[in-house]
């Protein structure tokens, strides 16, 4: 029965340090309960059984251990849940392209201040520089910022 209660203290905190290396990042609760549950079982090693068959079980316990966490690392299991790509975008999205300080359109909703507007054939969304300006109202782009159109 003795050795039933050891083998699974050790095993139950191999298992809980694997866990803790391979899917749960960072030092949280599963990887001490797992040291924890492990030093448990070397404390009963040497409480129930002589020193030297203790020592064994220390040393079993401590390169099966040392060899998860190892395992753990090398394994490349890493490499499943690490992130591949960089975000490359920005603030600037593109939606001020194609339009230039002095072009015309027409309001199309209120603007007051921010609304919308019609240049050529497409729909933006402005900023009036002097306030409210009514639906339908002949506008032009005063400003174009990283992704604003001042308007007056």
């Amino acid at each position: 029965m003795e050795i039933l209660i050891l083998s699974s203290l050790l095993i139950i905190g191999l298992i809980l340090l694997l866990v803790e290396v391979l899917f749960i990042p960072g030092t949280t609760i599963v990887g001490i309960l797992g040291f924890a549950v492990s030093i448990a079982g070397v404390i009963y090693a040497f409480s129930e059984f002589g020193y030297e068959t203790a020592i064994w079980v220390t040393s079993i316990a401590a390169i099966a251990n040392l060899a998860a966490v190892w395992y753990g690392f090398s394994s490349g299991v890493w490499n499943k849940f690490s992130l591949k790509t960089s975000i490359t975008g920005g603030a600037f999205d593109g939606r001020t392209e194609g339009l230039e300080v002095g072009m015309k359109g027409k309001a199309v909703s209120d603007i007051k201040p921010i609304g919308k507007a019609l240049f050529g054939e497409q729909l933006f969304e402005v900023k009036s520089e002097s306030g409210f300006l009514e639906a339908g109202k002949d506008i032009e782009i005063v400003k174009v910022e990283t992704n604003k159109i001042i308007v007056k």
